[in-house]
């Protein structure tokens, strides 16, 4: 099967208010509202590595599912979807607390409660965790483990409900809403994700307000990138003997590199094709996995910037 081309950048000239993030360019519109491009973009070692066809469309596509799952419970900044890999948002202030919520104990970074924990933490998030918890165990029940957004290459730092609020992140008012929110959230996506074979480990919501001040949920919403989702039929089996969850393996690329270079202070090798077309497939996989849906992927022969530029054409 011919791959369709990968959209590695989206820069249109007659669109205003031009930022380019990691993985998506954004314009912003005079009258408050945000063009999001996904580009196909997959970012590691704090650079992008590759262009993963079809990665952005998935993303966006994806997202889009939850949204509209999820649209009774939380507003979102959602306003039309002009194309396949754009969305049309209202313009938000970001708020300055990431809000990752878990389900399970697990994790690989220097602030998951599964690194935490391994080191002899219980207390941690303005939560106490019990002893005897194993390596992906199913918590007593779903905690928020919300962090300090990092800015100028920061690390992100723990926080806990009370410093949020001593500390003027958010309001009194703001936590009990965006936690309320939060909670929600992930309870309905763990019973969509239970209907369709997965379990949703942990994922994490991004809020802002809007000019009215009314908080929206953000971003993306239960992703592949955002999110981890582990297949339900074998995982008693394989937590009895002590292995990690069967997942959306979409590191091919990333371990690829890290066997053959430090990819922080080297150039990087030449990527081969068929691990760029292996990652592909497994984005796709997991978009119908996720939403029960048929991947519907562009036009084989059409480059997406010139498919996107028309769907766009009346907002230059």
């Amino acid at each position: 099967m011919t791959l369709p081309l990968a959209l590695e950048a989206a820069f249109i000239p007659e669109l205003p208010n031009y930022y380019r993030g990691k993985v998506r360019e954004n314009y912003d519109l005079p009258d408050g509202r945000r063009i999001l491009i996904s580009t196909d973009r997959l970012s590691a070692f704090d650079r992008a590595i590759a262009a993963i066809p079809c990665k952005g469309q998935v993303l966006t596509q994806t997202a889009r599912h939850w949204f509209e799952q999820t649209a009774d419970i939380c507003p979102n900044h959602v306003l039309e979807y002009p194309d396949p890999n754009v969305v049309i948002g209202r313009r938000l202030d970001i708020l300055p607390v990431e809000i990752v919520v878990r389900g399970y104990l697990a994790g690989t970074t220097g602030t998951s409660i599964l690194t935490m924990y391994k080191q002899g933490q219980r207390a941690m998030y303005g939560v106490t965790l019990p002893d005897g918890l194993r390596d992906n165990e199913r918590l007593p029940k779903a905690i928020i483990t919300p962090t300090s957004k990092a800015f100028d290459g920061g690390h992100d730092e723990p926080l806990s409900a009370a410093q949020i609020v001593d500390e003027g992140l958010l309001t009194r008012d703001q936590w009990k809403t965006v936690s309320r929110y939060a909670l929600a959230l992930f309870a309905r996506g763990q019973a969509l994700a239970a209907q369709r074979g997965l379990i949703l480990a942990d994922t994490k919501y991004e809020f802002g307000t809007d000019a009215e001040g009314t908080i929206l949920l953000a971003d993306e919403i239960h992703t592949p990138d955002s999110s981890r989702y582990w297949m339900a039929g074998s995982y008693a089996a394989r937590f009895e003997t002590g292995e990690k969850p069967d997942s959306f393996d979409k590191d091919f690329v990333r371990n690829w590199v890290v066997a053959r270079c430090d990819p922080y202070t080297q150039d990087l090798p030449p990527i081969p094709a068929e691990l760029i077309a292996q990652t592909s497939d497994v984005y796709v996989r997991a978009f119908e996995t996720i939403t029960g849906q048929a991947f519907v992927p562009p036009p084989a022969g059409e480059p997406p910037l010139e498919r996107i530029r028309r769907n766009l054409a009346r907002f230059f």
